[in-house]
């Protein structure tokens, strides 16, 4: 009869050795920037690369003035390819209202996480009329918290493989107050358009007010 003392070999807890190279990321929940709230922090680099600007699908090449986009009030979406169909939805949905944006008295302008080739592509089969700031470094979805190392994408969505940005839109005056958000939380869908332009609307009117005050 098997002892079962013996069955199985002897070893002393000591002898483990903890691997110290190891990495720990602490878990920290996402808490994306809300209306109400202030980004002070929230820099755009004037350098030429990080921005590209299609017209109908054709890439156009200007001068970006910073403070005339930023004067008026600024419609923020943040897009990633990694979102696939969702993302195109995003870009789709803002593209169709981008002259409305206008009119209202505002700007828009969309932040990528990464400058790709596939994204001439796209602008060129849906013809795209969009302003592009690339940010590789993640630093203005940081400053908006809908990316963080420490509550990656991947965590909260089923098919993301990389760790991308949410799709998130915002709406920030010339104060540097947001005035709209929203969070695509679920991929019900995407920002309701008449939101977006009466906000603008509103703002924009809100700042002229106080220009002429």
């Amino acid at each position: 009869m098997l002892n079962t003392n013996n069955k199985y070999p002897f070893f002393d807890l000591l002898e483990v050795v903890a691997d110290a190279d190891l990495p720990f990321k602490p878990f920290k929940k996402l808490q994306p920037v809300k209306a109400g709230n202030y980004v002070p922090d929230l820099k755009l680099s004037v350098d030429y690369s990080r921005w590209q600007q299609f017209y109908n699908g054709s890439e156009t090449h200007g001068p970006v003035s910073l403070r005339n986009l930023q004067s008026k009030p600024l419609v923020i979406a943040f897009y990633s390819q990694h979102w696939r169909n969702h993302g195109l939805d995003l870009l789709k949905q803002l593209n169709s209202i981008q002259q409305e944006i206008k009119a209202s008295g505002g700007n828009l302008l969309v932040i990528t996480d990464e400058r790709t080739d596939d994204l001439e592509k796209l602008a060129w089969a849906q013809s795209l009329t969009l302003n592009f700031y690339h940010d590789p470094e993640k630093n203005v979805a940081q400053v908006f918290r809908v990316f963080s190392d420490n509550d990656p994408a991947w965590n909260r969505f089923s098919g993301i493989d990389e760790n991308a940005p949410l799709l998130a839109t915002y709406i920030v005056d010339s104060a540097r107050q947001v005035v709209y958000h929203h969070i695509d939380w679920d991929f019900l869908g995407t920002f309701s358009s008449a939101d977006i332009i009466s906000a603008v609307y509103e703002s924009s009117l809100i700042g002229n007010n106080r220009k002429s005050a």
